[in-house]
């Protein structure tokens, strides 16, 4: 027990430095040795744990990137009422975080979604699930908020879900080099204005 305890930590280890290397720096101009030479580990050790770089990678998205996703933009807004204040508190929450995040180098999956397009289609299937896991629970809030009477029957929540997503994605590379607090005031602005084009109309 202790022995497989000692194993999941290190495991665990690896993957938040390969992470962290690989958000930084990419993929494919990370090596096994960088990722070695920061843990101070051999590579018995690393093919000990892991099959491959490939394999290494994987294992960061279902243990990290999903709970990194989940965390911040799924379970905040998850089973929630009132959709439309729900999902500006939840992206400006998330923006916040990254403002104030000196590593920041982008919005994480999307960074690996780009890098990964067309040049691993293995990997490219679990980040594409994660994608998919946060366009269906927007369409889900959305859908409920509907029947709530927070949003018009006409709205089409497949397509607003999609522009969310892609929003969220644009202003997230946009602060990477840009003013961050201006960038995520002039978008939560323009967002909750796109809200209100969205909500119930009143019946007088």
């Amino acid at each position: 027990m202790e022995k497989n305890l000692k194993r999941m930590a290190t495991m665990h280890r690896m993957q938040v430095t390969g992470l962290e290397l690989f958000y930084k720096q990419g993929y494919y101009n990370t090596s096994i040795d960088d990722i070695l030479k920061h843990l101070s580990l051999s590579k018995g050790a690393f093919y000990y744990h892991f099959q491959s770089k490939e394999d290494f990678f994987i294992s960061i998205v279902q243990n990290l990137i999903v709970q990194k996703v989940y965390s911040m933009l799924i379970e905040p807004i998850e089973g929630k009422e009132d959709p439309f204040n729900v999902i500006s508190n939840c992206f400006e929450n998330a923006l916040e975080t990254a403002e104030h995040n000196e590593m920041d180098y982008g919005f994480v999956l999307s960074n690996f979604i780009s890098e990964f397009n067309r040049r691993n289609p293995e990997i490219m299937r679990y980040l594409k699930d994660i994608l998919k896991v946060w366009e269906v629970n927007l369409i889900s809030i959305l859908q409920k908020g509907k029947s709530d009477g927070y949003v018009d029957r006409h709205v089409d929540s497949e397509g607003v879900a999609v522009y969310l997503i892609s929003s969220y994605i644009g202003i997230r590379t946009l602060m990477v080099d840009g003013n961050c607090k201006t960038l995520r005031y002039k978008y939560m602005q323009q967002l909750r204005q796109y809200f209100k084009l969205l909500k119930q109309k009143e019946i007088a």
